[in-house]
């Protein structure tokens, strides 16, 4: 099917040699050599690099979704029920605001004095790629700050002093240096067609749906049309689980039938147990915890589920009933951490508060932590998953990363999405990153180092925790652009800051966010680059709009959560909250809990010598041997496909959600996906107008 072409006049054009007419023939003259699918059935290979990109209407409804996302999400975030607003929201909501603004405002061109600086309040009717750009304002202020935790628990729960400019900074620089090295891995991440980040594909269908226009087939539906079906039965049937029916959120048959058998509350319960038979009728059930399913690959999903089978229903259930670790003792499923008699572990007992560090006398009297039998192997199985995740790319990806890193000295590879790319915008030179990079690491130095050192981070604790992003950027980048799933860096950098520096709780969450968040921010950054790539957005431009949006999302999360702990009395206590009161703080008090035990405690007391769960240490070499079996398989047999489908790291890292995630967010999750991305998607789409798969795909707020 021919693809539309949107044509626009603008002051905002590329300068190129050739006139328009060239480069739109050359455009319909390109072959979709992408190499997957799904990207073929969903991204569209033309371009118009005359349509204006970041003009008023972007800065201005840009610059207001990223602020008032990030105002609302933090501010209710501290409350009991937290409420979140994504940026899908904005998605659809600027549009008619943007057609309102080209309606209204004047076109008159402004120039600024002195410059060939021109601009002008209305370019045009507002097309796809302000749409875009203001996605990714939204996308940046949706995004929490992971640092606003730390300012947290110093203010509310340690009830410390942190000086504002040291926790200002620590907002900005922590969101911030994972960018500075993003730039080296584009090459990798963005220009390679195998990195398809699947979830990219939800965003390109809905900005299709809402700009393309197309003409209704006979006896079907638009994408337009579909989309606003769904829309509409989603938003009617969200009433009955939420407020007319709750209990059907989560439905357990065995614990209807034997209601007051503990072991059929065990095996049946889907909140509190292994959920077997339990099932639920709500969309957060499916897409509360793990996210919507619909952006994740059939393959992805079958590996995932084949985990949590695994994990849930074989390792679990055998460690828990053979008593392991005094199993019995504990809920079989709990986040929560206990002494040996079973009951709540009082954290607050080995902090000594006049030196903020470890008391060996509290620790004594308290005894040695516990956990229950799936939070241990939920540690022993992130082991696995990292050491598994650089064998799997090392393996599986090796030989593509070095045939990439010639080919970006000869400027070769790509498909034709990098070809139209390349010769329609020009690149974000590497020392812009590079500047970033060296600026923020800077001051995150000086903001450990000075105040002070109120964060009790050394120097070469941020450097280390910069060096361990960045040398996981990559490999746990490739998981996630080819299965939409991300392993997280938030228990080995705990674990290794713990051996360290041990005894100090804020150094512990510092360097941990240094290093998990940096990562991830740097992943997040280039996935918005290939939402670009594949929506023919300028480079600097994308890169212009996340800087910013950074900045301004970072300031308004640690401005809101800053006058919130200074105005709410006894915020984040519930014992001395008035009765009724919201600010309770769910998640901080998860973070603080984490704090102690891994700052205050140490590994050295749970999984080195001196704890209970050494043998966990095992998982490490367990999950670097797991996929070489799995690749020598796919060499040995390559006509097999489905071998190399087997992916390890997505595998053992499959509960990696739970807890907060239950076993029926698991199970509806895995079942909603299955159905959509393998029976729907191999069932529709050979259908015109690029298959109805990409309409399911696109309504994730079902």
């Amino acid at each position: 099917m021919e693809q539309p072409r949107l044509e626009l006049s603008s002051l905002e054009g590329h300068r190129s040699s050739e006139n328009p007419e060239s480069r739109d023939e050359k455009t319909e003259e390109e072959v979709d050599d992408c190499p997957i699918e799904e990207v073929r059935l969903t991204v569209p290979i033309t371009d118009d690099p005359a349509l204006p990109a970041l003009t008023f209407r972007t800065w201005l409804l840009g610059l207001i979704s990223c602020a008032m996302l990030a105002f609302s999400n933090q501010f209710f975030g501290y409350r009991q029920n937290p409420l979140y607003i994504s940026s899908l929201s904005v998605q659809i909501v600027v549009l008619p605001l943007g057609k309102l603004m080209a309606a209204c405002l004047p076109k008159k061109v402004f120039r600024v004095k002195g410059t060939a600086w021109s601009f002008s309040l209305n370019p045009g009717p507002f097309n796809l790629k302000e749409h875009v750009l203001i996605t990714i304002f939204a996308n940046t202020g949706s995004n929490s700050v992971y640092a606003v935790g730390i300012i947290t628990i110093v203010k509310a729960f340690y009830r410390r002093e942190i000086h504002p400019l040291a926790a200002m900074l620590l907002t900005q620089t922590t969101q911030l240096m994972g960018y500075g090295w993003a730039g080296l891995f584009r090459k990798f991440l963005v220009d390679s067609p195998y990195m398809w980040w699947p979830s990219n594909l939800v965003q390109v269908s809905l900005f299709r749906a809402l700009h393309e226009k197309e003409k209704r087939p006979k006896g079907g539906t638009t994408r337009l049309q579909f989309f606003l079906t769904v829309l509409i039965t989603s938003f009617a049937y969200y009433i009955v689980p939420n407020y007319l029916f709750p209990t059907i959120s989560t439905i357990s048959v065995v614990c209807l039938v034997w209601k007051k058998s503990v072991t059929a509350q065990q095996i049946g319960s889907g909140v509190y147990g292994l959920g077997v038979g339990s099932f639920g009728l709500d969309w957060a059930t499916v897409a509360g915890f793990l996210g919507t399913p619909l952006s994740t690959p059939a393959f992805a999903i079958v590996n995932i589920m084949a985990g949590f089978f695994l994990i849930v229903y074989v390792i679990v259930p055998a460690a828990y009933w053979a008593d392991a670790y005094g199993a019995k003792r504990f809920p079989i499923i709990s986040s929560h951490v206990f002494s040996a008699n079973g009951s709540r572990y009082d954290v607050n007992q080995v902090l000594d508060t006049a030196t903020f560090e470890f008391s060996q006398a509290g620790y004594d009297a308290a005894g040695k932590i516990n956990l229950s039998i799936f939070f241990a192997f939920t540690y022993g199985l992130s082991f696995a998953t990292l050491a598994a995740t650089l064998s799997h790319v090392a393996l599986f990806h090796g030989g593509s990363i070095w045939r990439q890193t010639k080919a970006a000295f000869n400027r070769q590879g790509g498909d034709v999405h990098t070809r139209l790319m390349k010769r329609n915008y020009a690149a974000v030179p590497q020392w812009w990153f590079q500047v970033m990079l060296v600026a923020v690491l800077g001051l995150s130095v000086f903001t450990c180092e000075g105040f002070g050192q109120q964060l009790q981070l050394p120097y070469w604790g941020v450097l280390l925790a910069a060096g361990l992003a960045f040398f996981f950027t990559l490999p746990i980048g490739i998981i996630t652009a080819t299965t939409n799933q991300q392993p997280g860096l938030n228990v080995i950098t705990e674990l290794i800051i713990g051996y360290l520096y041990p005894g100090r709780p804020l150094a512990n969450v510092a360097f941990k966010t240094y290093g998990y968040i940096s990562m991830s921010q740097a992943i997040m950054f280039l996935q918005d680059f290939k939402l670009g790539h594949y929506m023919k957005i300028p480079p600097r431009s994308m890169f212009i709009v996340q800087l910013v949006g950074t900045v301004l999302a970072s300031s308004v999360y640690f401005g809101t959560s800053w006058w919130l702990l200074e105005s709410v009395s006894n915020i984040c206590d519930p014992a001395k909250l008035p009765e009724g009161s919201p600010w309770t703080c769910p998640g901080d008090d998860v973070f603080f809990n984490a704090s102690i035990i891994w700052g205050v405690v140490g590994p050295l007391r749970m999984f080195g010598r001196l704890g209970l769960y050494a043998k966990m240490n095992y998982f490490f070499l367990a999950g670097a041997l797991a996929p070489v079996p799995v690749w020598a398989l796919s060499r040995a047999f390559p006509g097999r496909a489905w071998i190399g489908l087997v992916n390890m790291p997505v595998l053992l890292g499959a509960t990696g959600m739970m807890p907060p995630a239950r076993s029926v967010n698991y199970l509806m999750w895995g079942a909603v996906g299955l159905a959509f991305n393998y029976v729907v998607y191999r069932r529709y789409k050979g259908v015109e107008f690029t298959q109805i798969h990409d309409k399911f795909a696109y309504n994730r707020s079902t």
